[in-house]
């Protein structure tokens, strides 16, 4: 374990670039970086023993054989002699995150910023060819760390098997109340989906171990790429205003436009980084303190399920939203 310690603590709303050699996290597991919600919702997942097996062979035998075909043809795989940045870059992040066993990479022309983790069996790592253009060394590193964390999390199985899962409620919506059932259900998983993208971002956080990057990433999603005009604070305070700006009417519409997003909006992912980052686990991380993989098999789903109840319960209490801030001031009165 390494001696270097963390910086010191970040004054508000800042975030301080460093230039240290990052910390190598051995053994680390993925539940270091899992947010509660969707760690509980994994752990769980991981114990329907045998039908995830069955989705693997299945999703194995066409069609994620057909989109690795598809990628190999149409795109670039990464090694040592193409893309040869990008190869030493993506092989940095895992040997911070202690990975070995690593999905294969392709870089597919695609002018925007971004990047997915696709495949069950054998789930492989797609770059947007934008990405190279508008990030710089460190701001790749933490992209192809997040895309590699939902490999190493297993969310593109478990995304898969939800799916399953969701369509088979569809036999149930000819039943009256099937149809408002069924939304739920959705906007559950959507939920899910867009807390497995805050865990990835934690792992991009780990493995760069340079939260300023981590930031302009989120700040170069939202405004295309060039930072050169932008003070990444004041983005930092549009999460706030974004949250706590507004009356009930704005509560609802945010309530409305995240049902049906996989991720969340690039400001809240900013702010969630840095609070993930003011309260203090990730310097623990760092220091040494952090769940390594030996102790997986004995993962707590009802730990887990509380844990992830106290996350939802502690964004509650310190929401500044008008509805939240509402539905507290009822619950307070005598």
């Amino acid at each position: 374990m390494s001696d270097e310690r963390p910086p010191a603590e970040d004054a508000p709303n800042e975030v301080r670039e460093t230039t240290r050699e990052p910390v190598i996290l051995r053994g680390i597991s993925t539940r270091a970086w899992e947010h509660p919600a969707d760690r509980g919702a994994l752990v769980a997942l991981r114990e329907l023993r045998g039908f995830d097996i069955v989705l693997r062979k299945l999703s194995g035998v066409i069609s994620e054989r057909a989109l690795r075909l598809s990628y190999l043809g149409s795109s670039i795989k990464v090694d040592r002699h193409q893309y040869a940045r990008v190869h030493d870059a993506y092989l940095s992040v895992a040997a911070v995150l202690d990975a070995t066993d690593l999905p294969d990479l392709y870089i597919t022309r695609n002018p925007d910023l971004g990047g997915m983790c696709i495949g069950i069996d054998k789930p492989m790592i797609v770059i947007n060819s934008g990405s190279l253009d508008l990030l710089d060394e460190t701001e790749l590193r933490f992209l192809l760390a997040h895309e590699l964390g939902h490999a190493l999390s297993g969310h593109g199985l478990y995304r898969t098997l939800l799916m399953v899962l969701l369509r088979l409620t569809t036999s149930v919506a000819w039943i009256p109340v099937g149809v408002v059932g069924l939304r739920v259900i959705t906007a559950a998983l959507y939920e899910w989906s867009r807390k497995s993208e805050l865990s990835a971002d934690r792992a991009g956080a780990l493995a760069v171990q340079d939260p300023a990057a981590a930031i302009r990433v989120m700040a170069k999603m939202a405004g295309g790429g060039d930072l050169s005009d932008v003070d990444t604070a004041a983005f930092l305070e549009q999460a706030k205003e974004f949250e706590t700006g507004g009356d009930l009417r704005d509560s609802f519409l945010k309530l409305l436009l995240l049902e049906t997003r996989s991720h969340d909006f690039a400001v809240a992912r900013a702010a969630a980084i840095k609070t993930w980052i003011d309260e203090g686990e990730y310097r623990e991380y760092l220091a040494g303190a952090y769940p390594r993989r030996e102790g997986d098999g004995d993962a707590s789903i009802t730990a887990e399920a509380k844990a992830a109840a106290k996350s939802y319960k502690d964004l509650f209490e310190n929401s500044g939203d008008p509805l939240a801030k509402l539905l507290r001031k009822f619950r307070d009165r005598p």
